[in-house]
C-alpha cells in the first residue's frame, strides 16, 4: 500500500530515528544526532525536546568542547521503563528484570518438575507478579513482557507445537496480555536468543548470522543483513527437526531421526546416565541424575568419560551445522543455550567436522563461536522484545 506523507508522518520518523541515534550512542550531543541522523539542527532540538518531556532522554550537562561552546550531552533515560524477559524451558523457568538499556535488575529461576500446562502457567504468571513487584519508581512501569519458548509459535504468539513439554494450539500471548493487561511478545527461543546476540553479545558486528540454541531440543534463528529471517509462516529455524539418522528414534514430534535426538542435552543426559560409576559422583554434587552443572564439573576433573561423552555429542552437532554451513553459507555461526556451558570440550569435534564437511566454507572466514552470553542471551533477547513495546509508541513503519 503507497502512502502519502505529511508532516505529522515525517516528524514521526524523524523522532524514531532520533530516538534510535540516543539509544544506541549515548551519551551523545545534538551536532552528533545531526551528524549521524542527516537532519538539521532545529530539527534535532525540537525533536530532542519532546523526546525529553516523554521522559525518554535527559541531559546530563556539557560536554566536551572542539573549539567552541561545549555541548549538552544527551542520555537515554534507561530507568523510563523496566521489561520482563522469561525463557521457558522444559525443566525450568528464567526470568530477568532489565531497565531499557538491557542491564538486569532482578533475577528468578523457578525449577520445573512438571509438563503441565496448567501448573506451568501458574508457575509462570506467579513469577511475573513477583518480578513486577520488585520494581522500582519509574515512569512507564512495566513497557513488556517478553517470554522465548521453546516450540513452533505463530505470529499471535499462539504455541502451535511445543513437543518437549507437549503443549498444542496455546494462545500463550493472549493469556498473558489477558492477565496482566501489559504488550507482550511470545517467540521461539532461539530466535530471542539471536535478537540477544545481536544486540548484547557476540553478533553486534555480524551481518549474516546463524544463531543455534541447544538445550533439550535444539532450535535456529537466521539473521541475514542484520534483520531476522521469519520464513513464510514464521517457522524457520526448526533444524532440531530435520532428519540426521534415517533408521532413527522416533521423535517426539512424530518424525524420525531428528537431529536434537543425536545433539541436544537430552541425548547427552541420557548416554552420561549409563557411565560406569556416575551414581558415586552424583551423589558428591548432591544430585540424583545427571545434569549439565554436574557434566561440566566432571569434565574440569578430566573425567575420560565425561569428556569423551562431550566430544561424542560435539561431532554430531558438527555434522548438523555443517549441513546448514552449506546452505546458508554464513559469516558466523554462535551456539548458544545450556550445551554451550562445554565449550571447552566441544568447540575442537565441532569445528573439526565442519572442516571436514564443509571446508570451502569454512575456510572462507567462517567463524564459529560459543555464546558468551549463555542463557543471558536469550532472557536479554526476551526483554529487548519487551522493550520494543514501548519504542513502538514513537516508531513507524511503512510497507
Amino acid at each position: 500500500m503507497a502512502l502519502t506523507g505529511d508532516q505529522f508522518l515525517v516528524k514521526e520518523i524523524n523522532k524514531t530515528v532520533v530516538l534510535e541515534a540516543i539509544r544506541q550512542h549515548s551519551p551523545i550531543s545534538r551536532a552528533v544526532v545531526c551528524k549521524i541522523t542527516g537532519l538539521n539542527k532545529g530539527t534535532v532540538s525540537n525533536l530532542v525536546n519532546e523526546l525529553i518531556e516523554s521522559h525518554f532522554v535527559y541531559e546530563t550537562g556539557p560536554g566536551e568542547s572542539s573549539g567552541g561552546r561545549k555541548p549538552v550531552i544527551l542520555m537515554l533515560n534507561s530507568r523510563a521503563g523496566f521489561s520482563i524477559g522469561i525463557n521457558l524451558k522444559v525443566h525450568l523457568i528464567s526470568a530477568i528484570l532489565t531497565d531499557l538499556q538491557g542491564t538486569i535488575i532482578e533475577r528468578i529461576e523457578v525449577p520445573l518438575n512438571t509438563i503441565s500446562q496448567d501448573d506451568i502457567y501458574g508457575h509462570l504468571k506467579r513469577t511475573i507478579q513477583s518480578l513486577i513487584s520488585k520494581v522500582p519508581d519509574s515512569h512507564y512501569g512495566v513497557v513488556g513482557i517478553g517470554v522465548a519458548f521453546p516450540g513452533t509459535i505463530d505470529e499471535s504468539g499462539t504455541i502451535l507445537i511445543a513437543p518437549t513439554l507437549k503443549w498444542k494450539n496455546v494462545p500463550l500471548q493472549k493469556m498473558l496480555e489477558n492477565d496482566f493487561s501489559l504488550p507482550v511478545v511470545v517467540n521461539n527461543e532461539a530466535k530471542v536468543g539471536a535478537l540477544g546476540e545481536t544486540e548484547f553479545g557476540l553478533g553486534r558486528d555480524s551481518t549474516n548470522m546463524l544463531y543455534i540454541s541447544i538445550g533439550h531440543g535444539i532450535g535456529a534463528s537466521i539473521m541475514l543483513n542484520k534483520e531476522l529471517y521469519r520464513g513464510q509462516l514464521g517457522f524457520s529455524g526448526e533444524v532440531g527437526h530435520t532428519t540426521f539418522y534415517i533408521q532413527g528414534e522416533t521423535c517426539e514430534c512424530g518424525n524420525v531421526g531428528c537431529w536434537q535426538h543425536y545433539a541436544s542435552v537430552k541425548p547427552l543426559l541420557h548416554q552420561a546416565a549409563q557411565i560406569d560409576g556416575i551414581t558415586e559422583h552424583l551423589h558428591r554434587f548432591g544430585k540424583t541424575s545427571p545434569d549439565m552443572d554436574v557434566l561440566v564439573e566432571l569434565a574440569k576433573e578430566e573425567n575420560k568419560h565425561v569428556i569423551l561423552l562431550f566430544e561424542s555429542i560435539g561431532k554430531n552437532i558438527g555434522i548438523g551445522i555443517s549441513n546448514l554451513v552449506r546452505i546458508l553459507n554464513p559469516e558466523l555461526v554462535i551456539i548458544g543455550g545450556e550445551m554451550a556451558a562445554a565449550e571447552e570440550w566441544l568447540i575442537q569435534p565441532v569445528t573439526q567436522m565442519v572442516k571436514q564437511r564443509a571446508s570451502l566454507y569454512y575456510e572462507k572466514q567462517l567463524r564459529i563461536l560459543f555464546s558468551q552470553l549463555g542463557d543471558d542471551a536469550i532472557f536479554l533477547g526476551a526483554a529487548s522484545i519487551a522493550i520494543s513495546q514501548l519504542f513502538k509508541k514513537t516508531r513507524v513503519t511503512i510497507n
